[in-house]
């Protein structure tokens, strides 16, 4: 795909749960991820879109190595995680972190900057207290933060800056990849786009790879450089986003570009509707799982499972993608 180095590789992954339906009905298998693939390369971002209930964050925690995943492979600088020992996936967590979503909970309210700064170190390495301080320094000048608010508390904090430590934090171990599940979704709108371009400068002089989960398209134009669109745990559409977002091939991102507000009406798309509701994970439909609420489903969709294939420089799971204007 590139010839850049890749830092992550994800290959077919799958997760799934088994959940309980009740004393009669039994138990269930959840397909929250369904055969996702893709290569992250090093200064790169991969941004993983879709609605609430698509496998996002599933896919983040698996990434992360929170929850292994139940079939597939992932690659860290070309290393499958799989039959790796304790010891060495905790050297391989070092390589990927992650900033939540919420920087008013994923931060400890009892304990200050340097505390939450210095607990990777704590945990990860056998720098001393003077060493982690020092290093909390640094990291927090990077992200914007002065020296004297080192000894702070959480509560003292705007949400920017909660994130602003939340993202320092995420970095003090020299990661590779950078996971961020909708880093900037509890923030106002005026902050957002400060978060976002601290972001991208960071990535820039770090050459961070980032795994960008988000359900907002217009953050997503704004620092994403590859887009996956997710529906029910499959990507449907896959490519660089200046592709995907000039001339969506699949109807599910037809509909989500549609509904991204623009201010200038000439580049507002005309809205399309959905059918329907998200269908239950529990019980998917048959075919294409996208087919009860396309607009332009056919008989077949409801039968056969498309694959993803390439289409006009991009990956596409719609049997009609060509048609798509």
């Amino acid at each position: 795909m590139t010839d850049e180095a890749i830092v992550l590789e994800a290959r077919g992954l799958e997760k799934r749960y088994s959940v309980s339906r009740g004393f009669l009905r039994g138990a269930a298998t959840v397909r929250a991820l369904d055969g996702v693939s893709f290569q992250l390369p090093a200064g790169r971002t991969l941004a993983v879109v879709g609605e609430s209930g698509c496998g996002k964050s599933t896919l983040a925690r698996a990434v992360t190595l929170i929850e292994p995943p139940s079939a597939g492979h992932l690659f860290y600088d070309g290393r499958d995680v799989a039959g790796h020992s304790r010891a060495e996936l905790k050297e391989l967590r070092r390589t990927v972190q992650m900033v939540f979503q919420n920087p008013y909970g994923s931060l400890n309210p009892r304990k200050t900057v340097n505390a939450i700064l210095g607990e990777p170190l704590v945990i990860n390495t056998k720098a001393s207290r003077a060493e982690r301080r020092e290093r909390a320094l640094a990291m927090m000048a990077k992200v914007g933060l002065r020296s004297d608010q080192i000894d702070r508390y959480p509560h003292m904090f705007s949400g920017g800056q909660r994130q602003r430590i939340a993202i320092a934090r995420a970095l003090m171990l020299n990661p590779r990849v950078v996971v961020a599940d909708e880093p900037v979704s509890a923030l106002d709108i005026s902050i957002q786009a400060q978060v976002l371009n601290l972001m991208m400068d960071l990535q820039e002089e770090l050459n961070l790879a980032y795994l960008f989960i988000s359900h907002d398209l217009s953050v997503v134009r704004h620092i994403a450089d590859a887009v996956m669109v997710m529906y029910l745990g499959r990507p449907v559409e896959h490519g660089p986003k200046d592709v995907v977002f000039a001339r969506p091939r699949h109807p599910y991102t037809r509909i989500l570009l549609a509904a991204t507000p623009r201010v200038r009406a000439a580049e507002r798309a005309e809205r399309i509707v959905p059918k329907g509701e998200l269908p239950s994970p529990l019980n998917p439909p048959p075919g294409c799982p996208f087919h009860k609420r396309c607009p332009a489903a056919r008989e077949n969709c409801a039968v056969d499972v498309p694959a993803l294939r390439p289409v006009d420089e991009r990956l596409v799971a719609c049997h009609y993608a060509e048609e798509m204007a």
